[in-house]
């Protein structure tokens, strides 16, 4: 069995490693920090969708419209719908943002470099007016919504920060082991060759519209359940979910992370809201100077992002043990 035939069982088990190592860590933290890695893994979650798109050669200036969906979705659904379930809440965020993401894939799909992030900006503000203005989303104050259940049980109020955190791990886990094992797909890979040249793939027989399209709905779905899953942490959710400096500052994760490890998505996010925590307790008056001091440094050695740490390790050490199982073959 070659490097690549084995891929998914290995992303498999390393992820169910780092599901259970961030599960026995949370335990022992303090709560503080429990709530700033839950929040680092629902916005990181938010930067993998965009991380994907970068694959395809686009970036998406938007993403706030499908975390504003998905965090709505939650709010709205626990206030009229009596939806108390944390799994339902978070698995409806995702899906809504997906279908509201769907009718404009295919036409957004057709336009390149900043087209692409200005339309996807455009309609994130369109999203950001219409709630703004809306009484019945709770116009500029936005919603309340209460404490969420998981499959029926309601943790008590001590443990209430550790049970988001361990579902918001598991759920940012799944999502993560299934993003890597697409990225090392033949269709993932064949993305990855439309960011470099569009016309050799569309001459393989491959759409690269369609790809797009495709990629920028699963990114939504990334988005929405990103979205409700800070939502159910936060306990409430705002018009400013869908602001454009929300969606810089997923954008902001995916240029610290770099497009070739999805763990490098959620080791950017978590080294965002530490940078951003301290530096506001700091330097309470020029923390964005902080924040962009970080950017410039990362942009300036690693130019390829965090994930370029290990990824070229990775690949050559893989790469004499695949070329020796060809040849044994």
């Amino acid at each position: 069995m070659t490097a690549r035939e084995s891929a998914p069982m290995r992303t498999l088990l390393f992820g169910l490693l780092c599901i259970g190592v961030l599960l026995l860590a949370g335990a022992a933290m303090p709560r503080w920090l429990t709530f700033l890695l839950t929040m680092a893994l629902a916005n990181g979650v938010v930067a993998l969708g965009i991380m994907l798109l970068m694959r395809s050669g686009v970036v998406s200036f938007g993403q706030g419209l499908v975390f504003a969906s998905g965090g709505y979705a939650a709010a709205l659904g626990f206030r009229w719908l009596g939806w108390t379930d944390g799994l339902l809440l978070t698995l409806a965020g995702g899906l809504l943002a997906a279908l509201i993401a769907a009718p404009f894939a295919w036409l957004i799909a057709r336009y390149r470099g900043i087209f692409f992030a200005m339309l996807t900006l455009a309609l994130s503000m369109v999203l950001y007016g219409l709630l703004i203005k809306s009484t019945a989303f709770g116009g500029s104050d936005g919603l309340n919504m209460g404490r969420v259940s998981y499959l029926g049980v309601r943790p008590a109020d001590a443990w209430v920060g550790y049970t988001n955190y361990a579902v918001t791990v598991v759920i940012v886990g799944m999502i993560s082991v299934l993003m890597r094992v697409y990225f090392d797909s033949v269709r993932g890979l064949v993305v990855l060759s439309a960011r470099d040249n569009e016309i050799r793939v569309e001459y393989l027989g491959s759409s690269v519209q369609s790809l797009i399209a495709t990629n920028f709905i699963i990114a939504a779905f990334c988005g929405g359940v990103g979205g409700a899953l800070a939502v159910i942490a936060l306990g409430h959710v705002e018009p400013d979910y869908s602001y454009w400096t929300r969606s810089g500052d997923f954008v902001f994760v995916a240029i610290l992370a770099g497009h070739h490890s999805v763990l490098a998505a959620f080791v950017a996010s978590v080294a965002l809201e530490l940078v951003r925590s301290f530096s506001s307790a700091y330097f309470p008056n020029s923390w964005q100077l902080a924040m962009g001091l970080f950017l410039l440094a990362v942009i300036r050695f690693l130019p390829n992002g965090i994930g370029s740490l290990w990824v070229a390790r990775i690949r050559s050490s893989a790469a004499p043990a695949d070329a020796a199982a060809r040849g044994s073959a």
